[in-house]
């Protein structure tokens, strides 16, 4: 599906069609598609994963724990699923430095005092969604811009001279202007300057996985943004990101395409964001069992501003809110690689990353072609593509990496030995 063009026009005004078609989506809700029913095209996998986690969280009561459960899900040597869910709760607040504490020794008994650092590299920003919150959604008027190849190399070359040796490959929603076979290049490209090429696009296949795993992708990382379908269906009002349970199983079809890790996500803030955690956890908890040899990691990014829409803020999730969602985590799963991005400020991230966290990204742009001017001051003569959400950590590499060091941590660019 490609929307018509005026929507990918840099700074021109929406048609009068496409204006009346964006108020009938946002007040008229029968205007919508079923955001239950898969489209033509879409992969529909047998899996049992779904129901164990929408059956988990559809009954949790986060309220009907108490500070009785919470104690005793600390002094548990194994953190069970009940358990877990006590450290979720409200009532697990005042216990925040304790499990602080317990996350900080599950990290370093299974991470040492290791950190890994990458950088994201957005190729596209161009979009066939409606989602309200995103600053790349096909309504929203930004400059939108999609790198060649010999941009996106570039691009690479200016990355990998900072000495980055992994990076995470992004696109707007777009099958018509950033086609499987585009994103594919661009992981043969990546392969030629960088050891770990991750990927995070729209959802597709399981032969378009294995395709993209063929090009030199290692793993995906795919946000479901909110696990309440019900929430979900007001935030996602057109296009194939719309199809929840298509979005729900993309993990699952890309190890089924022989990607060596994926990554799972809420963005909190959208919704209930205790229910999103326990589902975000879950998700892997139960996809961790199925498919033992795959590497899983969990990351909670909070809504941040965007471009045309400065009101965004993260709803009823603070500092002290997400720090308990991380540590309960460590706690849960001690296994599992923790990401913490750039949408979080320095003090938080530095911090963090001595408790729970073991992953951090560096030298951060969530723009289009901009790497060299934001990395040697240089402007590029291409133009550049706005970013999808403002950044709090504009921290370099060099700087990260040295940051990272006087904290008493140990910086890690790549661990794979390829042979």
């Amino acid at each position: 599906m490609i929307l018509e063009n005026s929507f990918f026009v840099d700074s021109e005004r929406l048609s009068q069609a496409a204006l009346e078609k964006k108020h009938r989506l946002e007040t008229d809700p029968s205007s919508r598609t079923d955001h239950m029913a898969y489209m033509p095209g879409m992969e529909q996998i047998r899996s049992d994963v779904m129901e164990k986690v929408m059956s988990q969280m559809k009954t949790y009561d986060y309220d009907s724990y108490t500070a009785r459960d919470v104690r005793a899900a600390l002094d548990h040597e194994t953190c069970s699923l009940e358990d877990f869910k006590a450290l979720l709760s409200p009532a697990a607040e005042p216990f925040l430095e304790e499990m602080a504490q317990r996350a900080r020794t599950e990290t370093g008994r299974h991470f040492g005092n290791t950190v890994y650092i990458f950088t994201p590299l957005y190729i596209a920003n161009y979009c066939e969604n409606y989602c309200i919150y995103c600053g790349f959604n096909c309504y929203n008027q930004i400059s939108r811009m999609k790198l060649d190849s010999e941009q996106i190399e570039h691009e690479m070359k200016v990355i990998a001279d900072s000495g980055m040796e992994e990076i995470l490959i992004l696109t707007g929603e777009s099958r018509g202007m950033s086609s499987v076979e585009y994103i594919g290049e661009a992981c043969r490209l990546a392969r030629k300057y960088f050891r770990m090429v991750g990927l995070e696009v729209y959802p597709v296949n399981t032969d378009e996985y294995r395709y993209l795993h063929e090009c030199g992708a290692d793993y995906v990382t795919v946000f479901q943004e909110t696990y309440d379908p019900d929430k979900y269906e007001t935030l996602h009002l057109m296009g194939h990101k719309r199809v929840w349970p298509y979005r729900f199983e993309a993990q699952e079809r890309a190890l089924m395409g022989g990607m060596r890790g994926v990554g799972f996500s809420a963005l909190l803030g959208l919704a209930d964001f205790r229910r999103d955690a326990l589902a975000s956890a879950l998700h892997v908890y139960y996809l961790q069992r199925k498919y033992p040899h795959a590497e899983m990691s969990l990351s909670c990014p909070r809504l941040r501003p965007i471009i045309n829409n400065e009101k965004i803020n993260p709803l009823d999730v603070g500092e002290k809110q997400l720090c308990q969602v991380l540590c309960a985590y460590r706690i849960f799963m001690p296994f599992v690689g923790i990401t913490v991005s750039s949408r979080e400020n320095a003090n938080f991230r530095n911090g963090i990353v001595k408790i729970c966290a073991t992953k951090i990204s560096a030298g951060v742009s969530t723009g289009v072609g901009d790497h060299e001017s934001k990395y040697s001051g240089k402007e590029s003569d291409d133009g550049q593509g706005d970013e999808q959400f403002e950044i709090s950590d504009g921290r370099s590499l060099g700087k990260m990496y040295d940051d990272m060091s006087d904290e008493g941590l140990q910086p890690v660019l790549n661990d794979y030995l390829y042979v």
